[in-house]
């Protein structure tokens, strides 16, 4: 038997490696911005792609633009605006920008750690209710139908369909409410101590795990082992 009734997810850096992080100006890789190019037909060399990849970090550290990502999840237009003073701080066309955005707030355009699937799946076999409690903008259920995952979601609690971001406590106390689950018999899964662990804060017990930087790294054998569930898994913990 579990130790829980359910498990809340977070999103990005939990199940999926982030295209890119405006609040910390941390790139996944220059992938993101030489599609972009492409599909607009514009020069996509190596210095291309690095020079624009530098001007966004460089003005993702500007106090006005780190001021703006605090509570941009809250909604679409929220988001948005605070996208157009990051990337006009780092003077991105507006062609590109909107370019770029797409590709952002594609959903199926973001593929799962290679243990998701079977996690997922153990929960579920368990009977343990799942989750998604994401910070985001946009709608990130198509990805989850795409990759086949969707079936074991119970529910998804996105911050811009509420108008509140974690670490505000009314965003889980909504996924435990959909779920029918109370907090002593939830746990949260996340990576960022200041946001996914103030679950704490609603009486969740809560694992933090380190932000995926790519998807073959395996972390997710931790949440079955906090549930109670035996691990047929024996891959290593990889940082």
């Amino acid at each position: 038997m579990s130790f829980f009734d359910a498990v809340l997810l977070d999103w990005v850096g939990t199940l999926i490696v982030p295209k890119w992080g405006p609040a910390q100006a941390r790139p996944r890789g220059a992938l993101w911005i030489e599609r972009a190019l492409r599909q607009l037909g514009r020069d996509s060399s190596e210095a291309e792609v690095q020079r624009i990849s530098a001007a966004l970090v460089a003005a993702g550290k500007r106090p006005d633009v780190e001021r703006g990502w605090s509570r941009a999840d809250a909604s679409a237009a929220a988001h948005r605006e605070s996208y157009d003073r990051w990337t006009d701080a780092a003077g991105v066309d507006p062609v590109l920008a909107d370019e770029l955005y797409a590709a952002l707030s594609d959903a199926t355009d973001n593929p799962f750690a290679t243990d998701v699937e079977p996690t997922l799946a153990a929960l579920k076999a368990t009977g343990l209710k799942v989750a998604i409690v994401s910070d985001i903008h946009f709608d990130i259920r198509p990805g989850f139908v795409k990759a086949g995952l969707d079936r074991y979601v119970d529910s998804y609690v996105l911050s811009f369909e509420h108008g509140v971001c974690k670490p505000d406590p009314a965003l889980f106390r909504l996924a435990l409410d959909r779920l029918g689950v109370r907090p002593d018999r939830a746990l949260m899964v996340g990576d960022r101590s200041g946001y996914d662990g103030a679950a704490v804060e609603t009486g969740i017990a809560t694992l933090l795990v380190p932000p995926l930087t790519q998807v073959t790294e395996e972390r997710l054998h931790l949440v079955l082992a906090a549930c109670g569930i035996p691990i047929r898994s024996t891959a290593p913990f990889v940082t």
